[in-house]
């Protein structure tokens, strides 16, 4: 299906994720304008057509409004909170697309009162990270009222190409989006848990990388993270603290559903303890906003080893 450049896009939220996918927005020709905390962040994307507004308010008159932000209340605040898009005479536009990964409970609450405004939500959180965005082999899951949800797919597939999947009406693409996240945990975690073991048996780690992501077991997600493994490369495409929010997220789920994830829950404390070894570290703070593969130095560390960097060209498997 085709995209329909006519439409106002409005867009809210310049983090690694967001500015990436608005970004192929305004590279294809649509009309976005977009709003973020530090207005420096939005900047560039004027150099190739965006349009950069200081007030959220100046969001409300568009056709299709995109939220990517951190939180539950930072998609309230931005939406309708004091200074938020409706703060100027209660008005949202017609259709509004949350990508944030945040807690079905919170989902619910903002579409509730969306809907009090007379706008439609619908949550599209996707699955990937900015360097997956820029390679075009990002996929987003899509649910909400099906009207809605239509007119924003083509839109969220400009960003997403790999397709977004619609699962049905309420909340249930933040269950995916949860349980995706949760899978992540659990593969990183074992990713590091059999390299430190080959590793430490004297297999090089790029060797073991490149057997796995030759075999059935590799994945797009295996061979992307592998350089970082590989290089102790920790540039952050997603923080430690966020994966713990995602796992308790789905532990969460587990609980109300009745649903055992024993798994999970190793990896949860395995995570954990990544925030305790954080405080030997002269900066904590600085540590724990590396990318969460550095949690291999903390599982390394329990294993009696201390990792080096191999200093290997290794790739990604997102090259074209």
């Amino acid at each position: 299906m085709a995209t329909q450049n006519t439409q106002k896009i409005g867009w809210i939220g310049m983090g690694r994720m967001g500015f990436a996918m608005a970004e192929r927005l305004v590279k294809a020709g649509h009309d976005v304008s977009i709003w973020n905390r530090t207005r420096a962040k939005a900047e560039p994307l004027e150099k190739i057509g965006g349009k950069v507004v200081d007030h959220l308010s100046d969001l409300k008159s568009v056709d299709v409004l995109f939220s990517i932000v951190s939180t539950g209340k930072d998609v309230q605040e931005v939406l309708y909170g004091k200074n938020g898009v409706s703060s100027q005479g209660g008005k949202l536009p017609p259709v509004v697309v949350d990508c944030s990964t945040i807690s079905v409970e919170d989902s619910a609450a903002i579409r509730d009162k969306l809907t009090q405004l007379g706008s439609a939500f619908v949550a599209a959180p996707v699955s990937g990270n900015a360097k997956v965005i820029k390679a075009g082999k990002l996929s987003a899951v899509v649910s909400g009222p099906e009207a809605a949800s239509k007119i924003a797919t083509p839109l969220i597939e400009v960003f997403a190409p790999r397709g977004a999947s619609y699962v049905g009406d309420g909340e249930l693409a933040r269950v995916c989006k949860i349980a995706h996240n949760v899978m992540l945990g659990v593969v990183i975690e074992n990713l590091i848990e059999i390299t430190l073991l080959t590793n430490k048996m004297g297999v090089p780690r790029h060797a073991f990388l490149a057997f796995l992501n030759n075999g059935v077991m590799g994945s797009m997600f295996t061979a992307y993270k592998s350089p970082a493994l590989v290089n102790l490369d920790w540039a952050t495409t997603f923080t430690p603290e966020l994966l713990r929010k995602d796992l308790d997220l789905g532990l969460e789920l587990a609980r109300e559903m009745d649903v055992p994830m024993p798994v999970t829950a190793a990896t949860r404390e395995v995570v954990q303890s990544h925030f305790g070894a954080a405080t030997l570290q002269k900066n904590p703070e600085e540590y724990l906003a590396k990318d969460f593969a550095a949690l291999a130095e903390t599982m390394a560390l329990a294993a009696g080893m201390k990792l080096e960097s191999e200093n290997k060209n290794v790739p990604t498997g997102l090259e074209s």
